[in-house]
């Protein structure tokens, strides 16, 4: 039988031997015991299974829609339950105290949260006010109560906005900057591109973490992501989706019409990869570089410059290598930390020696893409002294080299681009490279 997940904590203080009369311990599940909210859970559990389901019901309406809620399957063992609260609930089974729930709705998910964690049942509201229909004396209770919220902090919704992802963004700078195009109005242009980017990725992070709930809080590192670990309230995020949205459309139609389309193309094709790309093999890595490279594509739209074919396949196959890295790393994680295949992505553990060889096969395409461009004719209207690009070449080879090595050793997050900012050696060498970019011109 499954030990219950509460009495796995040791943190609980240990009962004294004078310790009073064992008491009923009464806790309210929503806003105390659970850091989240019920109806939400059961909505995200399975939402694609949810709607079959609520569209095959033929009953219209809210009443469906509860009823189709109340039989959701919900992993009550990966719930986002507050720790504090069940170090109480473990010193109050220590004392020989019972333990119940205080439940208002979804009666079958509270009692099935209340069989996961061995409490001993179920209360509503009403049964604590009329007092006539309870298990217990009502004299001897000691109740938990559900506390008002403070609202998630600024440090919490910058974690779920991912705002250190906004890194990525600041592609839409590339195109002004391999222009040679740096005059403030251009760099005014890119800024509000980077914003709408901006906004528009944290809607969609957002969206994305909503519907991958149950394989986050499976996974060893996401589980601590804000929506998983119950640290911002679902409600919170569905009204900041179409906020920020609305935001990233009206900075859009400032720049023009035709960078809210790629904008708009952007958007539905991430969408398009949460939903159902992401768990297609090698289709996900396709998308990941499409996605990187129209960053740079709406850049050259924002600015109003010619979107040299050079620097669109170049990023194509360094995007392509950066996406398998960012896979190698997932599942080599999984593989040292002994877990089975991911459950939400079409790979497997044995996959990694492949990805592997195709993320060096892109990035050495990638540098033979560069070094073709400094060949031909392209760049003599650009640089004054196109031959000192040639020094790119081995920079290239070494970051390339030194990313997949670090891949390969489980010493890189399985984001490489971010690992490029923070990571010493890395950030060093694309100094190297501008400062040699700057000398050609």
């Amino acid at each position: 039988m499954e030990q219950p997940a509460w009495q796995y904590d040791s943190g609980a203080p240990e009962p004294s031997a004078t310790a009073a009369a064992a008491r009923t311990l009464v806790i309210d599940l929503e806003g105390a015991l659970l850091r989240s909210e019920l109806l939400m859970e059961a909505l995200f559990s399975s939402p694609a299974r949810l709607l079959a389901r609520f569209g095959a019901g033929g009953r219209p309406g809210m009443a469906a829609l509860t009823d189709v809620l109340a039989q959701a399957e919900i992993d009550y063992a990966h719930l986002p339950y507050d720790s504090g609260v069940l170090n109480q609930a473990l010193a109050a089974r220590a004392r020989g105290g019972k333990i119940y729930l205080v439940a208002g709705r979804f009666a079958r998910h509270a009692a099935g949260i209340a069989a996961h964690l061995g409490f001993d049942g179920v209360v509503t509201p009403a049964d604590l006010s009329a007092g006539g229909k309870l298990p217990f004396d009502p004299a001897s209770v000691e109740r938990i109560e559900k506390r008002g919220s403070a609202g998630a902090s600024l440090k919490t919704w910058a974690k779920a906005l991912r705002v250190y992802q906004y890194a990525k963004n600041t592609l839409v700078f590339v195109p002004a900057i391999t222009a040679h195009q740096m005059n403030l109005p251009t760099l005014g242009y890119a800024l509000l591109a980077f914003m709408a980017f901006s906004a528009c990725a944290s809607g969609a992070y957002l969206m994305n973490d909503l519907l991958d709930l149950a394989a986050d809080r499976q996974h060893p590192t996401k589980r601590h992501r804000a929506l998983a670990a119950g640290d911002l309230p679902i409600s919170s995020a569905l009204l900041a989706i179409p906020a920020l949205w609305l935001f990233a459309v009206a900075a859009s139609l400032c720049i023009s019409p035709l960078f809210l389309g790629v904008l708009g193309g952007y958007l539905a094709t991430t969408i398009a990869y949460s939903l159902v790309l992401k768990r297609k093999m090698l289709v996900d890595v396709v998308t990941l570089a499409g996605l990187y490279t129209l960053r740079i594509v709406a850049g050259a739209v924002g600015v109003d410059v010619v979107l040299s074919e050079w620097l669109l396949i170049f990023s194509l196959f360094v995007f392509t290598s950066l996406a398998l890295i960012k896979r190698f790393s997932e599942l080599s994680m999984r593989e040292s930390a002994g877990l089975a295949d991911p459950s939400n992505r079409d790979y497997k553990i044995t996959d990694l020696h492949i990805i592997s060889a195709m993320a060096a096969a892109s990035a050495m395409n990638a540098v033979t893409v560069f070094s073709l461009y400094v060949s031909s004719s392209a760049v003599t209207p650009l640089y004054s002294r196109p031959w000192m690009l040639w020094l790119l070449n081995p920079l290239l080879l070494y970051w390339f080299g030194r990313a997949l090595m670090m891949a390969h050793r489980r010493e890189m997050p399985d984001d490489p681009i971010l690992y490029t900012f923070r990571d010493g050696a890395s950030r060093i060498t694309v100094a190297a490279m501008i400062c040699i970019m700057l000398a050609a011109i």
